[in-house]
């Protein structure tokens, strides 16, 4: 089944404005829900095999805008799958002690463990995206990050996690949309920050700073993939159908058992 998904591969440079937010690839949301609850029970029985397995781990990453998605499409991913299996991993503002440190240092803590399917929030993206819009560091500095990242990925990839980043693609009158709708629901409004309105203006530079992240940072060993996101059921079915296809690639098995089960009596 065709996906709306947009894999980034090494070289190409994407522009976000060329992606439609609202490519929904022709498909019903009727479809589209019932091929999500399909495999999404298959990525139940195939996190079991990981955990089981205990040799490998997987790493999904979360960025988008405000308002983007990520919690939905976190909840929507997870929602039937053991949660012992699952490691989630939010990140805010670093803190003084996380200051204190690279920039890598709050990511390595909380990479997941092995048999392990770990979800991040946000992640050390941040240190080129706001830090950058907001000049909070020189440019030399920010722009040297892309190399690291790149290399910090790569030492993940070679030690047995398998990544996957997921950049959920809004348009500027979705956010609109959706920033009103939180503060018309009550049950919505602690979402809302005031925050989020001073974002607005920047919202071409943060397309700016998405772009060369993504074009900088997509690897064979850690793909970026830009996922249309203004219908929620579109968004969740292309994340399901990735990480579907990429768990069932990496073939985790059930351990071998060492004891002979015809052999075994329980009194």
């Amino acid at each position: 089944m065709k996906s709306a998904a947009v894999k980034v591969r090494p070289g190409d440079k994407i522009r976000l404005s060329k992606i439609d937010p609202d490519d929904t690839v022709g498909m019903s949301k009727k479809d589209a829900c019932t091929r999500f609850v399909e495999l999404r029970e298959e990525i139940s029985l195939l996190q079991e095999k990981l955990f089981a397995e205990h040799e490998r781990s997987l790493l999904i990453l979360f960025q988008a805008m405000d308002t983007g998605g990520k919690d939905g499409a976190l909840k929507a991913l997870c929602f039937g799958l053991n949660p012992a299996g699952l490691e989630v991993a939010r990140f805010k503002a670093p803190t003084q002690a996380e200051l204190d440190h690279d920039f890598l240092w709050r990511a390595h803590k909380v990479t997941p463990n092995k048999g392990m399917i770990g979800i991040w929030n946000r992640s050390y993206y941040e240190d080129v995206l706001v830090v950058r819009v907001h000049k909070l560091v020189p440019k030399k500095l920010w722009k040297a990050r892309y190399d690291q990242i790149n290399r910090f990925e790569e030492i993940l990839s070679k030690n047995g996690t398998t990544i996957l980043k997921f950049m959920l693609h809004i348009s500027k009158d979705e956010q609109k949309r959706r920033l009103k709708a939180r503060i018309d629901d009550p049950k919505k409004r602690w979402k809302f920050s005031t925050s989020d309105l001073k974002e607005r203006p920047f919202w071409g530079h943060f397309q700016e700073a998405y772009e060369d992240a993504i074009n900088c940072c997509t690897t064979d060993y850690a793909p970026w993939y830009v996922i249309p996101a203004n219908h929620k059921w579109a968004r969740d079915l292309a994340i399901v159908e990735i990480v579907w296809r990429v768990l069932k690639k990496m073939k985790p098995r059930y351990p071998k058992i060492r004891f002979a089960p015809a052999m075994v009596t329980i009194d």
